[in-house]
């Protein structure tokens, strides 16, 4: 047990039967009254984020988790499987517990959190950016920026589709922010 003394951000905590992130915290020692802290946490099996404020000195659980290299080998009917690095274990996941699955690709390096004690998987996380191959787009028409879409969508080699400028052409290579699903940038 711990007390939100010891919170610090990225922390793991077990609250109401559920494990969140806390993503962050303020302490607050009001001029009148108890100090209490003030948190917004993130949900590790849904993703929701929801604020709470602890009364200064409470109990909290801590989780331990830790992340671990995996290697994405097939998706199938079960789900998304993975091969730890380390130990050649394979794991198969949901894919709601997963970042950016219409990014993925055979051989994809990601972080898997797992929750140590039950070591059950409990977020894949892509790297922050990922290259791909353009396998579709339309040719950009000189001169047809005047209606001000100065983009186009493009289909990449995972099977995902993302907005291009116009100057990106089929075999190119691009840099997309996995986060957002935004290209960030052409790739030599």
């Amino acid at each position: 047990m711990a007390t939100t003394a010891d919170i610090k951000n990225g922390m793991c905590i077990d609250f109401n039967h559920d494990l969140f992130s806390i993503i962050e915290f303020q302490h607050v020692k009001p001029g009148k009254g108890a100090a209490f802290v003030r948190t917004r946490l993130k949900s590790l099996t849904t993703g929701r984020v929801l604020e709470n404020t602890f009364p200064s000195g409470a109990k909290i659980n801590p989780v331990r988790v830790e992340t671990r290299p995996y290697q994405f080998l097939y998706k199938d009917e079960l789900g998304y499987n993975f091969m730890d690095m380390n130990t050649f274990e394979q794991i198969t996941v949901e894919k709601h517990i997963i970042n950016a699955p219409q990014f993925l690709m055979d051989g994809a390096e990601v972080e898997v959190m797992v929750h140590t004690q039950e070591e059950r998987p409990l977020q894949v996380k892509l790297k922050s950016t990922v290259v791909m191959k353009v396998t579709y787009t339309e040719h950009g028409i000189k001169g047809d920026t005047a209606s001000g879409n100065t983009l186009k969508p493009a289909t990449v080699e995972s099977g995902a589709t993302v907005m291009v400028p116009l100057f990106v052409n089929v075999d190119e290579k691009i840099k997309i922010d996995t986060e957002s699903g935004d290209y960030v940038e052409r790739v030599k």
